[in-house]
């Protein structure tokens, strides 16, 4: 069965951000896909340091008992959806801070993995926040989703959210998306193997020059 790993970087349980998660958890139930929702922006998740140590141990140094959990959950999905609210026109830092811990301490391949960013707003913001989010999936070989519209929902409340129809129409087609090309994938996998992906050029001027 297709697994689907979903982090809510809101630090409400049930606010806009949950709110769109869930409707596509909605698709992925009746599609027969796994997937679990994973409380983020309610932690307390630092920041990286550059130390080094994930590139030898193939895990974060700090063992905070959310971000290596998530690295190894990550590892055995088939697709990941990053939400997040805006905040100043970016996403939740906790988020963040996870997000980059996750992706530059894992040592499995992400490629052809499916991604998929979602974004709740009140009203401005929301794209910057979508861009964000999409780097750190387009910036590692993932495969991202599309749907009717980016994928966003508005509104200040839960409430809110479940009146924007189009948001949540976009929510449901997005889901439906991610299990098609999960799917898809896993089927082109056995049949001709995965796309080359080359690794032996990392671009460094040390000369300064």
């Amino acid at each position: 069965m297709a697994k689907v790993l979903m982090l809510n970087g809101s630090p409400h349980a049930s606010g806009c951000t949950a709110t769109a998660l869930e409707e596509m958890a909605r698709i992925f139930e009746k599609e027969q896909v796994d997937f679990e929702i994973i409380q983020v922006g309610s932690k307390a998740v630092r920041g990286c340091v550059a130390c080094g140590y994930c590139g030898e141990h193939g895990k974060c140094v700090f063992d905070d008992d959310l971000v290596n959990s998530v690295a190894e959950k990550f590892e055995e999905a088939d697709g990941l959806v990053i939400g997040s609210p805006v905040y100043y026109s970016s996403p939740n830092g906790t988020l963040l801070a996870l997000l980059d811990r996750v992706f530059y301490s894992t040592k499995f391949t992400k490629h052809m993995k499916v991604g998929a960013a979602v974004v709740s707003c009140r009203r401005g913001g929301n794209t910057a926040t979508y861009d964000v989010l999409n780097k750190y999936l387009a910036g590692t070989g993932m495969a991202v989703a599309p749907s009717t519209y980016w994928n966003m929902v508005h509104g200040f409340t839960a409430e809110d959210v479940k009146k924007d129809l189009e948001g949540l129409q976009t929510m449901r087609n997005l889901a439906r998306n991610m299990t098609f090309m999960i799917r898809a994938i896993a089927d082109a996998k056995e049949k001709y193997g995965l796309p080359e992906e080359e690794r032996n050029v990392f671009t460094s001027f040390p000369d300064g020059k």
